[in-house]
């Protein structure tokens, strides 16, 4: 049986219609809400290694015009650590099924985690 994880917030429409995208295929879904548990390294590693750091980073979101991070200049240890301390600078959500990823509202990649 496949296993769905989904690292977003509860309040995110994003997240939402993700774990709605699985629930109506009956897929089980494990929902990690980042504003109660931060994601370890390991899996953000994941993210980072499949589609870099700066492709997470939701540069539209209000969190992350209102750090004035467009303006910073960071090293990607530094983003990382912002980003652990503040999941809403991520663009959610975030979802792996085995070793298949993707970010953000991305229907079509949802549907290649699915079994045939």
């Amino acid at each position: 049986m496949m296993n769905v994880q989904i690292f977003g917030v509860k309040n995110s429409s994003a997240t939402r219609a993700a774990e709605r995208f699985f629930k109506e295929r009956r897929i089980p879904i494990q929902l990690v809400d980042l504003k109660q548990k931060s994601m370890a390294p390991a899996e953000i590693k994941r993210f980072i290694d499949r589609f870099g750091l700066p492709s997470l980073l939701d540069t539209e979101g209000k969190a992350y015009v209102d750090a004035g991070m467009k303006y910073l200049k960071m090293s990607d240890a530094e983003l990382l650590e912002r980003i652990q301390r503040n999941p809403a600078l991520l663009r959610l959500p975030l979802v792996r099924a085995a070793n298949r990823v993707s970010i953000g509202h991305d229907e079509d990649g949802w549907k290649s985690m699915l079994p045939t």
